[in-house]
C-alpha cells in the first residue's frame, strides 16, 4: 500500500474555486503538476507567487542569499497574536540577535543534558497507555500530550501535569485547530494600514496562553535572581547575553520565544510522531524490526541513541512523507530572474517540503514508504538536495537535532512495549492546520507486545 496523501486538484481552476479549496485545505488545493514541476507561477488579480522545487533555486533562497529572501510578513499575520516577535517571525537584525541568544541552548552538549527529561517523558507516555491496551486510541492526542510533556520538562523542568503546563496544553489544543498554516493575508496583499481581523476566540485564546507562559517565565526570572533556578533550557536562554550587545531577553521577549518553542517543539513533534506510528501500523514488518532494535538495547541512554538506526531511518522517512510544516514562504526584496522568468519585487516564493519530498523527478518511488532508501545512492543524493523537513541554511530549525533524538527515542520506547494496528475503515486523510494533521485524527488499536 501507499501511504495516504490528499488528492490534488485539476490543473485548471478559477480563482473562486481555488480560494474555496484553499479554505478547506491548502494541500489538496494545489495542482497535481507541482509534484513534477521545477517551478510554477500563480497569478491572480491580487498577487503573484512562485513555487520552486528546483534544488539550486531552493539553495539560493534558503542558503546562499537568505538575506535577500526574508520571511514573508504576510505569513506572520495569522500567528502574530500568539507568537508576537518570536524568532519564527522576525527578520534582519532582530532575528540575528535572537538566534545569537537561543542557539547556544541547543548545542550538542546541551542535548545530552536534556536527554534524561526526554526519557522521563517517553516513559510517562508508555505508563499512561497501559490502561488503554486493547482499545482504539486517537494517536495525535497521545503524541501531542507526550510532545508537550517533553517541552515542559526540558524547558521549565516541570511535567505536563504541572498546573500551568496543563492549562497551556489544553488551550493550545483548541488554538491549533482554529489556525490554518497560511491565511488569506498570505496571498492577498492587504495595505499596511488595514487592520488584520482575527476572530475574538483566537485573540482571547492567544492572550490566555501568553498570560500562562508569562507566569512560568516570571517565576523562572525570580529563581534566577535568587540563584536557585534549575539548569534547563529556560535558564540557559534567559541567562545568555547577546555576545554583540551584552543584553539578555527581557520578560516580554522571552514570552515570545517560549510561545514558539512550544509551537515548534510540541506541534511539529506531535505531528511527526503521530504519522510515524500510523506508518508503523501500516507496515508491520518495519514495526517489528524497530521493536526488535529497541529491545536489543539493555539500557536506554544518550549514547545508545546512535545504535537506534532503524528508528532514526523510520522517523526520517515519516518526516519525508509528512513534513510537519508543508510550506514555507519567502519574499523577494528586489527583482529576480528564476528559470528565465522575471520575478517582480515583493513576489512570494513558496518552498514546499510537501511537494519537494515527493518530487517525481528526484525521488525513486516518491509516494512509497521505504526507510531503506536512505542507504541508497538516490536516497543520499535526495537527502542533500531535496529533503528539508527543518528548513535549511541560517534559518534551519534550532531544534532540529533535538527533534531527531526525541522522535526516535519516543518511537523506540513505545514499540518495545506496544504494537499499533490499523483499524478497518479509519484511514487518515492529511490536511494542513498549523502542521500536517489528519482530518479526523489518526485512530489505531493498541496491543501489548
Amino acid at each position: 500500500m501507499k501511504p495516504p496523501k490528499p488528492s490534488a486538484r485539476a490543473d485548471k481552476a478559477s480563482l473562486r474555486q481555488y480560494m474555496r479549496l484553499f479554505r478547506q485545505d491548502i494541500l489538496s488545493a494545489q495542482p497535481q503538476r507541482l509534484y513534477r514541476a521545477w517551478m510554477a507561477e500563480f497569478r491572480t488579480p491580487f498577487f503573484r507567487s512562485y513555487l520552486v522545487n528546483q534544488p539550486d533555486l531552493i539553495a539560493t533562497v534558503l542558503k546562499e542569499r537568505p538575506q535577500d529572501f526574508p520571511k514573508s510578513g504576510r505569513i506572520s499575520e495569522g500567528l502574530r497574536p500568539l507568537l508576537g516577535q518570536s524568532v519564527f517571525l522576525t527578520n534582519g537584525e532582530v532575528w540575528k540577535r535572537q538566534r545569537r541568544i537561543i542557539d547556544p541552548a541547543f548545542e550538542g552538549g546541551r542535548l545530552k543534558e536534556t536527554f534524561p527529561a526526554m526519557l522521563e517523558s517517553a516513559q510517562a507516555s508508555v505508563d499512561r497507555l497501559r490502561e488503554r491496551v486493547g482499545s482504539e486510541i486517537e494517536v495525535e492526542e497521545v503524541t501531542s500530550h507526550t510532545a508537550a510533556d517533553v517541552i515542559f520538562r526540558t524547558l521549565f523542568s516541570v511535567p505536563i501535569d504541572h498546573e500551568i503546563a496543563a492549562q497551556v496544553f489544553e488551550k493550545f489544543r483548541g488554538y491549533q485547530r482554529e489556525q490554518p498554516l497560511l491565511n488569506l493575508a498570505a496571498f492577498v496583499p492587504l495595505p499596511a494600514w488595514m487592520p488584520r481581523f482575527h476572530s475574538h476566540r483566537t485573540r482571547k485564546t492567544a492572550k490566555e496562553i501568553r498570560s500562562l507562559i508569562s507566569c512560568l517565565t516570571q517565576e523562572r526570572a525570580d529563581q534566577i535572581a535568587a540563584g536557585n533556578a534549575p539548569d534547563d533550557l529556560a535558564t540557559k536562554i534567559m541567562t545568555t547575553p547577546d555576545p554583540d550587545t551584552g543584553r539578555c531577553f527581557d520578560t516580554e521577549e522571552m514570552i515570545d520565544q517560549v510561545a514558539i518553542f512550544f509551537l515548534a517543539g510540541h506541534e511539529t513533534s506531535a505531528s511527526a510522531l503521530a504519522w510515524t506510528l500510523f506508518l508503523m501500523a501500516a507496515f508491520p514488518e518495519w514495526q517489528n524490526r524497530v521493536a526488535a532494535e529497541a529491545l536489543a538495547q539493555e539500557r536506554v541512554t544518550f549514547s545508545a541513541m546512535n545504535r537506534l538506526r532503524l528508528s532514526r531511518d523510520v522517523f526520517r522517512e515519516a518526516l519525508r512523507l509528512y513534513p510537519p510544516v508543508p510550506m514555507m514562504v519567502r519574499e523577494t526584496t528586489c527583482p529576480e530572474r528564476f528559470r528565465n522568468r522575471d520575478l517582480p519585487n515583493r513576489s512570494q516564493i513558496v518552498v514546499s517540503p510537501w511537494h519537494l519530498h515527493r518530487h517525481e523527478r528526484m525521488w525513486d518511488r516518491p509516494d512509497e514508504f521505504d526507510p531503506g532508501r536512505w542507504a541508497t545512492d538516490n536516497g543520499k543524493t535526495c537527502q542533500r538536495e531535496a529533503y528539508i523537513p527543518f528548513s535549511a541554511g541560517p534559518r534551519v530549525c534550532t531544534g532540529a537535532a533535538f527533534a531527531m533524538i526525541e522522535g526516535p527515542l519516543i518511537l523506540s520506547m513505545l514499540l518495545r512495549t506496544y504494537r499499533f494496528e490499523l483499524i478497518e475503515g479509519k484511514s487518515p486523510v492529511p490536511v494542513a492546520h498549523l502542521t500536517v494533521r489528519s482530518k479526523d485524527g489518526i485512530w489505531l488499536r493498541l496491543v501489548e507486545r
